[in-house]
């Protein structure tokens, strides 16, 4: 029977560029190849040797995980992978190959051949299918239903708009901190998908909002002729004190590459910090333009955005928190 899987291109997506060569790939590296294990049980030997400081529970699941991609997974099997910062899911075909390469993906060695057959953004599944994919699981199955909206949406089909035995008690805490894990997961994709949901000049405002929670006085530069500076921002809100921070906002869904980047550097003067912020995030070529930068430059995506929103929540003004609605929810401390 045709499954489908998830497997995180790492931690915030970082290897998405990777695993469009046409992989998907997990970590673990210190196991070596997995081929090498004839059973479950001498995989598990192995990893206990090697990773046998973490929780029983912590271990099994990743062992679990590991026995799955080498085995679980076959020919033809639907993988999909998901990019943070683009907001896409690529969904593909395993063409049924366990590979262990140590220098296709640094970190990242045990790997499966696919073929990609298109990409989904978040924004065109339902609320159900969004919140099944929040688990912060390197690796998990997604249900049947889920398959279907992907097909559906690469097909040509409507796109939709944007609800699970006993145990001890240190397994039953490792439960409640796996739940805790993932429903700050899922709540970090739906502020995001809040963000996404603003219009340009909305976007601006936020930006706006977030930089005067921070302690600066900032303003929305008005229409016209801007060179690139959407929000200004300063200590005394005239500029005539360091940090003067000047933003480019962009709010769509293409990646900004470096000649975007190196125009909104070329729109610096001395004594500029720039925040540069990208929706649709930035290619790895932006970053490195980025680095290079002779002025203090920010790059922030959408992760980023969300992760600030959360952080400075309790010093937004008004306008920030009509456009981005948040409550806050109490968690038990470990």
């Amino acid at each position: 029977m045709t499954q489908c899987w998830m497997v995180r291109a790492g931690r915030g997506g970082i290897y998405s560029e990777d695993f469009e060569k046409g992989y998907v790939a997990i970590g673990w590296s210190q196991l070596g190849d997995l081929k090498l294990f004839d059973t479950p049980e001498s995989l598990r030997e192995k990893y206990l040797e090697i990773y046998g400081n973490e929780k029983p529970s912590a271990a099994a699941n990743a062992i679990a995980m590991i026995v799955k991609f080498r085995d679980k997974i076959t020919a033809d099997d639907y993988v999909v992978s998901y990019n943070p910062e683009t907001r896409n899911y690529q969904i593909g075909r395993d063409t049924g190959q366990y590979l262990f390469d140590p220098n296709v993906i640094v970190d990242y060695p045990h790997l499966r051949k696919v073929h990609w057959i298109g990409k989904v953004s978040r924004d065109a599944l339902s609320q159900q299918s969004r919140n099944s994919l929040g688990s912060t699981l390197t690796l998990f199955s997604i249900k049947s239903s889920v398959l279907d909206e992907f097909i559906s949406v690469l097909e040509g089909g409507q796109e939709n708009s944007g609800v699970v035995g006993e145990t001890s008690g240190d397994e039953e805490l490792d439960e409640i901190l796996q739940l805790k894990d993932e429903t700050v997961a899922k709540s970090h994709e739906f502020i995001k998908d809040k963000i996404a949901a603003l219009s340009p000049e909305e976007m601006e405002e936020l930006v706006a909002s977030i930089l005067r929670a921070m302690g600066y006085k900032a303003k929305v530069s008005p229409k016209g002729p801007d060179r690139g500076v959407d929000v200004i921002a300063s200590k005394d809100g005239l500029g005539l004190t360091k940090p003067r921070i000047k933003s480019e906002v962009k709010h769509r869904k293409e990646t900004m590459g470096a000649p975007v980047v190196r125009g909104f550097i070329g729109a610096l003067r001395e004594g500029d910090s720039g925040l540069f912020v990208s929706t649709g995030g930035f290619t790895r070529e932006a970053r490195y333009e980025a680095e290079r930068s002779t002025f203090p430059l920010t790059l922030v995506d959408l992760d980023d955005l969300a992760d600030l929103i959360v952080n400075h929540y309790e010093q937004f003004d008004l306008e920030g928190r009509a456009l981005i609605p948040l409550v806050r929810i109490y968690w038990p401390v470990d």
